[in-house]
């Protein structure tokens, strides 16, 4: 057997990625307890778009509810809350557009992480806004908002959604195995 009959014999038992199927994390007990993580985290995005949209009253009064005229992101980027060296470029992408995108980033990735579907785009998109989010709020300065000048809540945020990921929490309790057997995310494997 030469050295190129054994490259191709390990390249050709290699399984595809995609294809092979969820390894058991923790057996039941773990995937639960993934599942239990899933839906929570995914609420902590969806409960930030019902808040914001109709002034629940929690972080959003309903006076500034969406839904009355309030600009969600507008109102985070020009306020008080955000410091540090980035602060002008918070304040110039700040606008009805923002509004609009963060909102629906709140919704997406709220209702994805819950269905189980969609995790991969859903911990991409979760933590670019995590970190935006965290970065805004600059906690290297004593007095900034957070008690944790390099882990605070916006970067667990971000490392639950890489996990549910990674993980594939979408398949206990959620509707991940559905979602990987449709034709367009067996075409597009990104969208797991």
């Amino acid at each position: 057997m030469t050295v190129s009959d054994t490259a191709r014999r390990g390249a050709a038992s290699e399984p595809n990625p995609e294809t092979v199927p969820t390894p058991p994390v923790g057996g039941r007990a773990g995937r639960r307890v993934l599942a239990v993580l899933r839906v929570a985290t995914g609420f902590i995005f969806l409960w930030a778009f019902f808040d914001k949209t109709f002034g629940l009253g929690f972080s959003t009064p309903a006076e500034r509810a969406w839904v009355a005229g309030g600009t969600p992101s507008q109102g985070f980027l020009l306020s008080d809350s955000v410091v540090g060296p980035l602060k002008g470029l918070f304040a110039a992408i700040a606008s009805p557009t923002s509004d609009v995108l963060f909102q629906l980033s709140m919704l997406g990735i709220g209702t994805a992480v819950i269905l189980g579907i969609g995790l991969r785009v859903s911990a991409v998109t979760g933590t670019l806004v995590m970190v935006l989010m965290y970065l805004a709020e600059w906690p290297y300065i004593a007095n900034a908002a957070s008690t944790n000048p390099l882990v605070d809540y916006h970067i667990i945020y971000a490392l639950a959604l890489v996990v549910l990921a990674v993980l594939h929490a979408g398949d206990t309790w959620g509707l991940g195995g559905w979602w990987k057997n449709l034709s367009v995310v067996q075409r597009m494997p990104w969208l797991v």
